[in-house]
C-alpha cells in the first residue's frame, strides 16, 4: 500500500478525495450560525475527508470544490 491510498478489504482509495455533501437543516441548525442561515433559505456544504471528519464548511457549493482543488484534493460530491 502506497503512502497515496487507503486499504479497505479488497479496495484501494486515493488519500487525497474529499467529500462535499450538503448539510440537512437539522444538521445545519446545530451548527453556530447554522439557525440563520436555514432561516435564510441558504444551504451549506461540508467538505469531509475519508475517514468522514469535517474538514470545513461553506455556503456555496461551487467555493467548497474550489478549496478543496487549492488544497491538493480531489472532490466528490456525495448525496
Amino acid at each position: 500500500m502506497s503512502d497515496q491510498t487507503h486499504r479497505a478489504p479488497g479496495l484501494e482509495l486515493p488519500s487525497d478525495i474529499v467529500y462535499v455533501r450538503e448539510l440537512r437543516p437539522e444538521e445545519a441548525e446545530a451548527l453556530p450560525g447554522g439557525a440563520e442561515a436555514t432561516a435564510e433559505h441558504r444551504k451549506l456544504y461540508a467538505i469531509h475527508d475519508a475517514e468522514g471528519a469535517r474538514l470545513a464548511l461553506t455556503d456555496d457549493r461551487a467555493l467548497a470544490f474550489a478549496l478543496a482543488r487549492q488544497h491538493d484534493k480531489q472532490p466528490v460530491s456525495v448525496h
